[in-house]
């Protein structure tokens, strides 16, 4: 397991923990959804890590999963649905590829999250790592009447740094959408989850809990 920092696959924290072992403690422990990304996918275009996703599902019971990275095509979606994967993350898609997005929207109604990962005010696709010129309510604005299930809003300005949130790009955010929004960037305390969830719908905590910034029985 690994994290990053700000985006950047050069500041990369490896964690010597068994992925599935893990998900079985936070499914074990009563999580009700767990964010999984394969960074790796991300990076390359195209998820890399499908065998052991396939085998982690096994154990996911009643929890919801949602997963990203490299979901760029119809036929990679199909095949993470098929394999038991409650809701998949989709960002350099819709802007790349929007015809067949929207197909994608069609086919699984409500059941992609788009994410919408910003950097200096400004939407990043291709695992962070390619700028655009659209902001995220301008993106927001192309797709919030389609039948997606959420917005995955990361800050990736402060994503990993665990020095606290900015609640303001999502105050703006909201604003810009009646679809629910799953904060991700940044969240380095209880205390700032606190503060998401006046705004947003959910909040993604990774880095945090392996640090042990947060007692799990908190959340």
């Amino acid at each position: 397991m690994v994290r990053l920092t700000e985006g950047d696959f050069d500041k990369i924290k490896i964690y010597q923990k068994d992925p599935i072992d893990q998900l079985k403690f936070f499914v074990d422990i009563g999580f009700s959804r767990i964010h999984i990304i394969d960074l790796d996918g991300a990076k390359e275009g195209v998820p890399k890590n499908l065998e052991l996703f396939k085998s982690m599902i096994k154990h996911k019971d009643n929890t919801t999963i949602e997963m990203g990275g490299g979901i760029r095509s119809i036929e990679i979606a199909k095949m993470l649905f098929d394999i038991g994967i409650d809701y998949l993350i989709v960002g350099t898609m819709a802007i790349k590829d929007k015809e067949n997005f929207l197909r994608l929207l069609e086919l699984y109604k409500n059941k992609i999250i788009l994410s919408v990962d910003a950097k200096d005010g400004k939407v990043a696709i291709g695992g962070w790592q390619e700028s655009t010129a659209l902001t995220p309510c301008q993106l927001a604005n192309i797709y919030d009447n389609y039948p997606i299930e959420s917005y995955l809003y990361t800050n990736i300005n402060i994503d990993g740094v665990l020095k606290g949130i900015d609640i303001n790009p999502y105050k703006v955010f909201r604003e810009c959408t009646t679809k629910p929004i799953i904060a991700s960037g940044g969240v380095g305390s209880i205390e700032d989850v606190i503060k998401l969830k006046d705004i947003t719908n959910y909040v993604v905590v990774g880095k945090a809990i392996y640090e042990n910034k947060i007692d799990l029985k908190a959340l």
